[in-house]
């Protein structure tokens, strides 16, 4: 199968945007990701899928996240942690508690490592959620690399 037709067809099922962060010593890393889920409420576990090539799965490893749901005014946020320096841009960050959180987000979730799994050519981090925090704004989301983020 095709990777560039398989990517276009998962591509027209629109998703949030998030950045996954962590501390490497005391930096703040993250990656954006958009391959988030649910996982279970008891006890409560949310899943990420990372490629095994990206720095982030090494950086992640073993190491307490946050999933950090981006809204809809953050957008130079998300480009940035996809690797697209984004030049005058300063995150706000929190970093009380395990991971850092990025400020104004829609949403975030502190979570501890729980299991990671090999699936294919990425790597499925599951966390336990520790903390978590939410706003009433309008989150973004992804739509196909030809709509890009919406």
């Amino acid at each position: 199968m095709d990777g560039r037709e398989l990517r276009n067809c998962f591509g027209k099922f629109p998703t949030g945007v998030t950045v996954v962060s962590w501390f490497d010593g005391k930096v703040q890393k993250g990656i954006t990701v958009n391959s988030f889920t649910s996982v279970s409420l008891d006890p409560p576990l949310v899943l990420v899928s990372i490629h095994k090539e990206a720095k982030a799965c090494t950086g992640m490893k073993d190491k307490s996240f946050t999933i950090n749901i981006l809204s809809d005014e953050q957008e130079s946020i998300a480009r940035q942690f996809a690797g697209s320096k984004q030049e005058t841009l300063e995150i706000d960050w929190d970093n009380k508690g395990i991971s850092p959180k990025i400020n104004g987000s829609v949403a975030w979730m502190e979570c501890k490592p729980w299991r990671e799994f090999e699936a294919g050519d990425h790597v499925l981090f599951i966390g336990e959620i520790q903390e978590l925090h939410f706003e009433d704004l309008e989150a973004l989301t992804f739509l196909s690399r030809e709509n890009g983020v919406c």
